[in-house]
């Protein structure tokens, strides 16, 4: 060492600086990776208690919402991404850093976010919670990243679509390769139809409000939200949509309870049930798994109206709770019980219509929990399954003769829809039902694309909802 280099003062250290959007956000996606919690019920308590303390506004709280769900949405994409640009194989990549990394990869490729400011604060980030030789390595794999845009990465880590179809659309729309092949089987068709439903499941949903009838209105909401706020659902006569950003707590309606946040989708099978015709009574309703409550809220509602009186079932206590407070108010006789469906309190033949929105693989709502098509595995249907033949069994013994049941899940896969319902009508595994399918396409008015039927499939790409199941049967002996 020279005179010169000795002299030399030593460079000061520096500590890093804490970004707290990018924190907020980097927080939210360890919880989800580490507790399996989902991303929208971890999400708005962490922005509350940022507002809480001066720190976000609403660009902070948008940004930091960008960044969780964008980065959950394209985890497929970004991970073939990254292990493109490290010479290890991903598994070895420590999980925090993952996180750090696919953020960062988001804001390069998938925001607008210039480059320099992608890469620094990314590394900055990981100087605070990973540490400094972690940040150095985050800051030499997205240096690569920023090399080329997502086009040119998608066209390299991908194969084509000729050499491995559902292995090129799992890339590039960045969804499990088992869930592309369910999803296609279910929709049929070419190569268009299943594009179009990827490309939608990675779309941010609307927030779409519900106004219980008797207790709100869509005028009231559209007066309240404004014309540049509030635009009138697509096919459900109770639904109003809010614009990007909006708030539904700030309602008076939702905070009484008068008006609900729920997709149209959940909207349209509450009303297809309680519009199928029916002869005789119509005084006795039963919504069989009610948790957390936003269909129980809406058939309460409907009941109300014609004098019937509603009881809500469900078996976990804390989603029983639930669907107390979303029926709170209602005008109509009404009554919440924790129940198993399968194992049930009441007598064969009590009620004239019986909703049945049975628990399931979820795979229908990847627009609203995107993180649930990387916990989700095949075998998880499988668990899925006596379930779901066991309360749709129970169910077709509660109603009446010439009573209605909705079979329904928030699933399009074959074998939590149709093959369901069609081994219970057929006794496989069971005794033969005395029952018969109700078209339902009738009871969505206006809505297009529903299918040849009796059943109902909606899909993100074709409806704009959550891609709901709905299958009407009669009990006829």
């Amino acid at each position: 060492m020279n005179d010169q280099q000795r002299r030399r003062p030593a460079k000061p250290h520096r500590r890093p600086k804490k970004d707290p959007v990018r924190f907020l956000a980097f927080e939210a996606l360890r919880a989800v990776d580490e507790r399996d919690a989902y991303a929208n019920l971890v999400l708005p308590p962490l922005l509350k208690k940022a507002r809480a303390k001066g720190d976000f506004d609403n660009r902070d709280a948008a940004l930091a919402t960008e960044l969780v769900y964008g980065t959950l949405r394209r985890q497929g994409t970004y991970d073939a991404i990254v292990s493109a640009c490290i010479d290890r194989p991903l598994r070895e990549v420590d999980p925090p850093v993952l996180d750090v990394l696919n953020m960062g990869v988001h804001q390069l490729l998938g925001t607008r976010i210039p480059t320099h400011a992608a890469v620094s604060a990314s590394v900055e980030l990981a100087r605070v919670v990973l540490g400094e030789g972690r940040a150095k390595f985050v800051n030499a794999v997205l240096r690569k990243v920023s090399a080329d845009d997502l086009d040119g990465w998608v066209a390299r880590v991908a194969p084509s679509y000729d050499e491995d179809a559902e292995d090129h659309l799992a890339v590039v729309h960045s969804h499990p390769r088992w869930v592309v092949s369910a999803l296609w089987d279910a929709l049929g068709g070419g190569r268009a139809g299943i594009e179009d439903l990827l490309e939608a499941d990675n779309e941010r949903p609307e927030v779409t409000l519900v106004a219980r009838p008797g207790r709100s209105t869509t005028d009231e909401l559209l007066t309240a939200l404004g014309d540049e706020n509030g635009l009138p659902g697509r096919w459900s006569p109770y639904a109003v949509r809010m614009a990007e950003g909006g708030e539904p707590g700030a309602l008076s309606a939702v905070q009484e309870g008068r008006a609900g946040v729920q997709d149209e989708g959940s909207q349209l099978v509450a009303a297809a049930l309680a519009n199928a015709p029916l002869e005789g009574s119509d005084t006795r309703w039963l919504d069989g798994c009610a948790g957390p409550g936003g269909k129980a809220a809406l058939l309460g509602a409907l009941a109300a109206g014609r004098g019937a009186a509603l009881l809500a079932a469900e078996k976990q206590p804390h989603r029983a709770r639930l669907v107390e407070r979303a029926l709170a108010g209602n005008p109509g006789p009404y009554q919440v019980i924790t129940a198993d469906g399968t194992r049930p309190p009441w007598q064969p033949g009590t009620f004239d219509r019986i909703l049945m929105d049975v628990p399931c693989s979820g795979l229908g709502a990847l627009r609203r929990r995107p993180e649930a098509r990387w916990r989700r595995r095949p075998e998880d249907l499988e668990s899925f399954a006596p379930l779901q033949r066991g309360l749709l069994r129970e169910a077709l013994k509660a109603v009446r003769v010439g009573g209605i049941v909705g079979y329904a899940t928030c699933s399009p896969h074959l074998a939590e829809t149709r093959v369901v319902v069609e081994d219970v009508l057929k006794g496989r595994g069971g005794q033969p039902v005395d029952a018969e399918w109700v078209d339902a396409r009738p009871l969505m008015p206006g809505v297009p694309a529903l299918g040849d039927g009796p059943d109902v499939q909606l899909w993100p790409h074709l409806h704009g909802t959550d891609a709901m199941y709905l299958a009407l049967l009669r009990r006829t002996a």
